[in-house]
């Protein structure tokens, strides 16, 4: 009888989250979720401007919307659960639900890999070959740029998901993280997993490895143009043109690196310690990111405050 129990297949998920610290879950449920609301009203307002302000009706910029709104899906794949799981102890998650947000948050975070990509080309032929601009990043070029971008993200989401997904879960329940996170979920898996690695560790060459060099070779060529312009002012306002993208992209992937990179404590006493970490980590690469995106972008860019200037004044005199 109890051999059958424990060999029976889960139904659903317990996520762990920070229920072992209820302090900390009260105070970071109010952090959150003023978060998550300036990550909606951000890159909500980044996405209109883009629309409707014509001047900004170009690669780099339609790259930028795409950012925004791939942003709020990640986040809004996330949050609601998390914000949930620090009023919950204990949440359950059904098996489907679990499988639907481990996809989407796989697909957000693969498809924000190639598009930071994408957007370091545009800046490439931008800075590097100005006179071509126009001819090589036509819309043409840069609209299915854009969609293969999502289609290569969601692939390879429903690649792992379907992997991971099929697995048996037959013993412990309990996922110790705040969302269906494809590694916590693999932990709990009663079977050889091995596949699952290796298609992850492709997955990373792919959706990491590759966007990495690529990002860093388009700014070795770019800061090598940059460099022979000759009066300081050409280089500020070339160098100007990037910056926000390229801040972008070290938060980005330096996050990931943190959290992936780091050597684990094989400590026991710490190993509780690690784990929150751990998981605070992960929170801060899945809403303080896309939280300093907008932020980024319109601080550090004329074009983008002069649309939101543009978009206030409509507001006031629709009024």
């Amino acid at each position: 009888m109890d051999r059958s129990n424990q060999t029976s297949p889960l139904v659903g998920f317990i996520l762990l989250g920070l229920s072992a610290h209820p302090k900390l879950e009260k105070m970071f449920f109010v952090l959150i979720l003023l978060m998550y609301l300036v990550i909606l009203l951000g890159n909500g307002v980044l996405i209109l401007v883009t629309i409707l302000d014509s001047r900004l009706r170009t690669p780099m910029y339609f790259f930028l919307g795409n950012l925004s709104f791939l942003d709020i899906c990640y986040t809004t794949s996330s949050v609601p659960l998390i914000l949930d799981s620090f009023l919950t102890p204990r949440k359950t998650i059904p098996f489907s639900a679990c499988a639907v947000q481990m996809f989407l948050s796989f697909a957000m975070g693969a498809t924000e890999c190639v598009l930071l990509g994408m957007m370091a080309f545009d800046r490439y032929v931008a800075i590097c070959n100005p006179l071509r601009y126009p001819e090589v990043m036509s819309k043409a070029v840069y609209v299915p740029m854009a969609a293969g971008s999502w289609v290569a993200g969601s692939t390879s989401a429903m690649v792992q998901t379907s992997l991971a997904m099929r697995l048996p879960f037959c013993g412990d329940n309990v996922i110790n993280h705040f969302t269906c996170e494809i590694l916590a979920v693999l932990k709990l898996a009663c079977a050889d997993i091995s596949i699952n690695i290796i298609s992850m560790a492709m997955t990373n060459v792919i959706f990491l490895g590759i966007p990495v060099l690529f990002i860093f070779f388009s700014y070795v060529f770019i800061i090598a143009t940059i460099l022979k312009i000759p009066s300081a002012e050409g280089r500020k306002k070339a160098f100007s043109t990037c910056s926000a993208h390229l801040t972008v992209v070290v938060i980005f992937y330096g996050t990931i690196l943190f959290m992936y990179g780091k050597p684990k404590s094989k400590d026991p006493l710490g190993a509780d310690k690690q784990d929150v970490e751990d998981k605070l980590t992960s929170l801060f690469y899945g809403v303080v990111t896309p939280m300093l995106n907008p932020i980024i972008y319109s601080l550090r860019n004329k074009d983008v405050k002069a649309a939101v200037r543009n978009l206030k004044r409509r507001k006031l005199f629709s009024k």
